[in-house]
């Protein structure tokens, strides 16, 4: 087994670097870029702060759910790290299906606390 690497032609370097640039300019035109870009690298739920080192953890959160509505001012992303956005898409699911089923429901009240108001407030 020989480890020896055959050097890269400068044609195929020249193509490989042309791509990444291609690529990192694709990534630049979509949200998640945008939004760094536009905001500070902090979760706007729990304000965690965030480096280049753990930036993959910050999410871009699509405020109103809908992820093909990406205005050009970013008025609905937020940041939110992947916990708290686990947690917000979770709270959406359970809103979304009804927090509460129908026979967790509780009995409506029967009773009436005024019931003896009258008798308590006369004074003889």
């Amino acid at each position: 087994m020989s480890s020896k690497k055959t050097p890269l032609s400068d044609t195929r370097l020249d193509r490989i670097v042309a791509n990444a640039r291609r690529d990192a300019e694709q990534r630049e035109l979509g949200y998640r870029e945008r939004a760094l870009k536009m905001y500070p690298w902090i979760c706007g739920r729990c304000a965690r702060e965030f480096t280049r080192a753990n930036l993959q953890e910050l999410t871009v959160h699509h405020r109103n759910h809908d992820h093909d509505y990406n205005p050009p001012d970013g008025s609905n992303w937020e940041l939110l790290c992947v916990y708290c956005h686990d947690n917000e898409h979770s709270r959406y699911i359970d809103h979304a299906a009804g927090a509460v089923s129908s026979a967790e429901k509780a009995a409506p009240a029967t009773g009436n606390p005024f019931a003896n108001l009258k008798d308590l407030l006369k004074r003889d």
